[in-house]
């Protein structure tokens, strides 16, 4: 029996990196003495673009790349 890992959903691992972050950035702006709603409003503006740029840009693309040179150019 071979144990894996299963399989999530871009949009769900998207969502948990935004809120991994959210709260990294509100905590770290709250402790270096940031007012409490500007630190909420920041990092939860930053919290939306992570999941955005995660969602559209996280995942490897597996797929074999493309050759540049055409083939009927090879020898």
């Amino acid at each position: 029996m071979h144990l894996r890992m299963p399989s999530v959903d871009r949009g769900v691992q998207s969502f948990i990196w935004a809120v991994v972050f959210f709260l990294f950035l509100w905590f770290g702006m709250l402790a270096v003495g940031v007012n409490g709603a500007a630190a909420f409003m920041l990092a939860l503006i930053c919290g939306a673009l992570i999941f955005l740029f995660v969602r559209v840009r996280g995942e490897d693309d597996l797929a074999r790349p493309r050759d540049r040179v055409p083939r009927r150019w090879r020898p």
